[in-house]
């Protein structure tokens, strides 16, 4: 027998490795490969043949396989392993969908409606498919992005709304005064309804606790807002992989600010109230 005085593990302490913390490969997880010190935001993880991978995309968007092998990544310059995402564990009770709405299990996807929402801007899109997407398909309702709102006028024209084919749009930065409001002015009527939120950009509608910083910080006017919060929070200047990162963050409606919430729930009111499904979109 061998005596509980002495270690079993006759390898000298000195060079002993050091265990080291294992990290979920949550998409927008910004690590470091150790041994070429290529640095990204995580875009995705597979399985292969020779084991387990995952995609980084860096500050350029240039994107690399690497394997998740034991102490192969850097976070925050310290070594740790990376494994696949975590998988949510199954809710308690009646499912309820990510505004909050309760699930309708089975459930197939409505035929669009005539009728349709209009957002400013493809990350706004993200964003309200990934809260309000169930609901959307239950009702029918189709998102569809503005390049701008000064393209407004002229969507609307096309559109032509009627009481069956009521038109909503979500507009960023809406505040007394600004070209925004005065555009929404000349657009309202009975079957088109323009509301916005007060955020520079939807980024900032999340909440900072649910991104893991304190606040959104203040970007000195002239200088792009997205670019500008990189720079604030020491982030890569990669707009596109920031967002990742930030939408990722959001799980339901409780990572979302009020000044949000309240007009996007008004918008989908809007367009289903009295409109049937139309034939198709």
């Amino acid at each position: 027998m061998r005596s509980r005085r002495y270690d079993p593990d006759l390898t000298p302490p000195w060079q002993r490795r050091t265990p080291v913390p294992e990290v979920a490969a949550e998409p927008g997880l910004v690590v470091e490969e150790a041994a070429s010190g290529f640095c990204g935001a995580v875009i995705r993880c597979e399985k292969t043949a020779g084991g387990p991978t995952v995609t980084l995309e860096d500050r350029f968007g240039t994107h690399r396989v690497f394997p998740m092998e034991p102490r192969g990544f850097l976070l925050e310059g310290k070594p740790v392993t990376l494994v696949g995402p975590r998988k949510a564990p199954p809710a308690a009770g009646p499912r309820r969908t990510a505004s909050g709405s309760l699930a309708v299990p089975g459930a197939p996807a409505r035929v669009a409606r005539a009728g349709r929402i209009y957002v400013e801007g493809r990350h706004d899109a993200e964003l309200v498919e990934k809260v309000w997407g169930d609901d959307l398909r239950i009702e029918g309702v189709v998102v569809e992005y503005l390049a701008g709102v000064d393209d407004l006028p002229e969507i609307v024209r096309e559109f032509g709304p009627t009481p069956e084919a009521r038109l909503g749009v979500l507009v960023d930065h809406l505040v007394p005064g600004s070209k925004e409001s005065r555009i929404a002015e000349a657009v309202t009527g009975e079957n088109v309804l323009v509301v916005g939120h007060p955020f520079v950009d939807v980024w900032a509608a999340v909440k900072p606790a649910a991104v893991g910083i304190p606040a959104w910080p203040a970007v000195p006017r002239g200088q792009d807002w997205k670019t500008g919060v990189c720079r604030a929070l020491g982030w890569p200047e990669n707009t596109g992989a920031a967002w990742r990162r930030i939408l990722s963050s959001v799980r339901d409606f409780r990572d979302l600010e009020p000044a949000l919430l309240g007009p996007v729930e008004h918008l989908i009111d809007h367009v289903t109230v009295g409109g049937p499904a139309g034939p198709g979109g």
